[in-house]
């Protein structure tokens, strides 16, 4: 069976050079030029942009016991161990289980205060007229509000080394996607040892936190203790081992800091290049909240900064593509899928399809409304993923961001500064390339 049409394969590697050197660019031509389901190969393996809402959603919800994570994230598991974003089966469905009680609705309250208060010491220690890179002020402040919501610690002081480790890990993970990358690993070469070395710190950190809360014994009622004194009562009634709870700790306390931060120093960005939809953000926070410092019973009420957020993340979705290789053979949209197909589904190709975002280069929030939300497919945006593995943390990204935002556009605009270059870098997660030095201006 003819496969459907796409990019030139090359000889052996396919079209593996073009999409590791410019992954988004490459995306967007292809969906353009060959439609919902251009065929290209990534060095062995056949490969599909799955670019229509009905057939994400296939894949995602209808066909989801089909597929298993791409060769990404089974390569995430030297760095993440067998935790909620890497681990399949069975096992994903046990440890989900046990971590899903730290996301509850009442939990999240709480967690709202410590939001807050993080984003008022930010605020208060910013100066008029100074110019920060705010892709490091939000990763430092997301950082600090994982650490204390999920694990009570305080882990602010530490962001710096943290960060740097996280970068160096996330941009070895390029050559580690590579073909034959299981060799490589086991050679001497230094960016192996740089990768060793910031795994190690983070290591350091987390394992830190599992020995001093197990020393303690004290029961804080943080997702830490939870995964502690977890007990599987519908699986084998077994808990988790320090290597268990190492894995899933990690997983969440980077993605539960990396991707918010990545979300709302592009809406920063946006923010400064439409002072229209600042100035009605501004008018709407000044009303709402009249002076005080957010809280969670406000979110109802800062429908317009939600619907900032929202549409900061359709230009620049945090997980910019979202790999699945299928188990078996399967059909989608007329087209006959192999056994251990790679597919790439892509929220920032996706979201920016002028069939579903009329306009699509342009910031809009006024597409978040309900009316224009209802008259979309429903996969046409999906930041957080969907189905049975959706982000178990898209409550609590949401709540974060939009209380973030509040409270720091209460009392500051940020102004990108002269000569500051803007370029998504697509890592695992969607960074800046160049950083983002902004310059704080306050608004009263």
């Amino acid at each position: 069976m003819q496969k459907p049409r796409g990019p030139r394969n090359l000889p052996i590697l396919g079209s593996l050079p073009s999409f590791r050197a410019r992954p988004i660019e490459f995306l967007c031509e292809t969906a353009k030029k060959y439609g919902d389901l251009p065929y290209f190969r990534l060095g062995p393996y056949d490969a599909y942009l799955v670019n229509h809402p009905d057939f994400v959603r296939d894949i995602l919800v209808t066909n989801q016991a089909n597929f298993t994570k791409s060769r990404a994230l089974q390569r995430a598991r030297i760095l993440l161990g067998q935790g909620l974003l890497t681990s399949e089966g069975k096992l994903h469905l046990r440890q989900r289980r046990l971590v899903q009680p730290a996301f509850h609705r009442d939990r999240l309250a709480g967690y709202a205060a410590v939001m807050t208060d993080y984003a008022v010491r930010v605020r208060e220690r910013w100066e008029p007229q100074s110019t920060l890179d705010i892709s490091n002020e939000m990763m430092r402040l997301t950082l600090g509000v994982v650490g204390k919501t999920l694990f009570s610690a305080d882990v602010e002081s530490e962001a710096p080394e943290i960060g740097q480790a996280l970068t160096t890990v996330l941009k070895m993970f390029r050559m580690l996607m590579m073909p034959f990358s299981e060799y490589l690993e086991k050679l001497p070469l230094p960016s192996i040892r740089r990768f060793e070395k910031a795994r190690d710190r983070l290591d350091q950190t987390i394992y830190g936190l599992i020995r001093d809360r197990r020393k303690s014994g004290e029961d804080t009622g943080d997702l830490l203790s939870m995964l502690l004194l977890a007990q599987d009562e519908e699986g084998d009634g077994a808990g988790m081992t320090d290597t268990q709870v190492r894995d899933e700790a990690l997983t969440l306390f980077l993605a539960g800091h990396e991707t918010t931060a990545n979300a709302l120093t592009w809406t920063w960005y946006l923010l400064s290049q439409n002072p229209e939809c600042e100035a009605r953000l501004h008018e709407e926070i000044d009303s709402v909240l009249k002076g005080r410092v957010p809280q969670m019973a406000d979110m109802p009420q800062l429908r317009y900064t939600e619907m900032v957020f929202a549409e900061a993340m359709r230009l620049y979705p945090p997980a910019w593509a979202i790999g699945r290789m299928s188990k078996e053979p399967f059909e989608l949209g007329g087209v006959h899928i192999a056994a251990k197909s790679i597919c790439i589904l892509s929220p920032y190709v996706m979201q920016r399809d002028p069939r579903w975002f009329p306009d699509p280069e342009r910031f809009d929030p006024e597409r978040w409304t309900p009316g224009a939300r209802e008259a979309r497919p429903k996969f046409s945006y999906f930041p957080f993923g969907g189905g049975a593995r959706v982000c178990i943390g898209e409550r609590f990204a949401w709540m974060e961001g939009v209380l973030i935002l509040a409270t720091l556009a209460q009392k500051w605009k940020l102004r990108l500064a002269e000569g500051q270059r803007v370029e998504p870098l697509p890592l695992i997660t969607l960074r800046t390339k160049y950083g983002m030095k902004m310059q704080l201006v306050s608004r009263f």
